[in-house]
C-alpha cells in the first residue's frame, strides 16, 4: 500500500463554488490508521491524503491548503508531530487540526492546545467518534472564521493600551506591541469586560475555541497566555497592573 492515498490539488488550482470537496492530510506512522482515516473521512466527503511521516507531510504543505490536517504527535524521524503542527499552523493559519495519538497525557494535550489544534482524539478510536470530533473541528474553525470576518471595526482603550480591532493593532503609550493572534483576542475580550471578572474556562473557548473538561484544566491552559500578554503589555510584568488574577474567580483588568 502506498503512503499517498489520494493526491491534492495545489491551492491556487482548487475550485471555487458550494460543490468543492473538502481536502484532509492524514499523517501517520501507520499504514493501518492511514487507511482508516481515509475510509471514515470519506464517508463524511473528504478527499484524503496520506503522508507516513512528518517530512513528507511539509511536501504537500508547502502548496497545498487543506481543509484539515490529521497528525499524529509521536511521529518518527526529523519533524515531529509538534514541529508539524506548528508548521501547518504558519503557513495554512486557518486548517483545521485534529490530533490523532495513542500517547495522549495532559501536558501533551496542553502543549498542542497552546498552538492551536482544534480536536484531540486518542487512538483506538471508533469511526463515528473520529467524524464527530472533526464535524466539531470545522465547526470551530468555520465559527473563528466568522468571528474573525464581523470583528467590531473600533478603537478600544484602557489605560496606556489602544487596540485597533480592524487593524489588528496593539499599542502601549503609543508604541507598537506585537501579539499572537490568540494573544489579541484574549486582550480584546478582556477590554470588552472591563466591568466583570471572566473565568479561565470563557477565555480558553475565546482564545482556543475549545471547551475544557475542568476548571484545572482551563487554568492550566490559559496561564500560559496569559503570562505571554503581560510579558508584552505590562510596564513590569513581575508586578502587573493591566491583567489581574482574582484568585479562584479569573482575569480582569486592573
Amino acid at each position: 500500500m502506498t503512503s499517498r492515498m489520494a493526491h491534492a490539488q495545489p491551492a491556487d488550482q482548487r475550485k471555487e463554488g458550494p460543490a468543492e470537496e473538502l481536502l484532509a492530510l492524514a499523517v501517520d506512522d501507520d499504514s493501518n490508521v492511514r487507511f482508516f482515516v481515509r475510509e471514515t473521512l470519506a464517508k463524511s466527503g473528504f478527499q484524503v491524503t496520506a503522508a507516513a511521516s512528518g517530512e513528507e507531510a511539509l511536501e504537500y504543505l508547502h502548496d497545498t491548503r487543506f481543509d484539515l490536517v490529521l497528525l499524529d504527535l509521536r511521529l518518527g524521524g526529523r519533524v515531529d508531530g509538534m514541529r508539524l503542527l506548528n508548521a501547518v499552523r504558519w503557513r495554512w493559519p486557518d486548517t483545521a487540526v485534529v490530533i490523532l495519538t495513542a500517547h495522549g497525557t495532559l501536558e501533551s494535550a496542553v502543549e498542542a492546545i497552546r498552538e492551536g489544534i482544534d480536536g484531540y482524539v486518542l487512538k483506538p478510536v471508533e469511526p463515528a467518534e473520529l467524524r464527530q470530533v472533526v464535524r466539531e473541528a470545522m465547526e470551530r474553525r468555520q465559527s473563528l472564521a466568522r468571528a474573525q470576518a464581523r470583528a467590531q471595526r473600533e478603537v478600544l482603550e484602557h489605560g496606556p493600551l489602544t487596540v485597533d480591532v480592524r487593524k489588528h493593532l496593539v499599542t502601549r503609550g503609543g508604541a507598537p506591541i506585537e501579539l499572537s493572534p490568540q494573544e489579541f483576542r484574549l486582550l480584546v475580550y478582556l477590554m470588552e469586560n472591563t466591568e466583570r471578572v471572566v473565568p479561565p474556562e470563557e477565555l480558553v473557548q475565546v482564545v482556543r475555541d475549545y471547551r475544557p473538561d475542568s476548571m484545572y484544566e482551563a487554568r492550566e491552559i490559559i496561564k500560559w497566555y496569559i503570562h505571554e500578554l503581560r510579558r508584552k503589555v505590562e510596564p513590569d510584568p513581575g508586578q502587573p497592573r493591566l491583567i489581574i488574577n482574582v484568585r479562584g474567580v479569573g482575569y480582569r483588568l486592573g
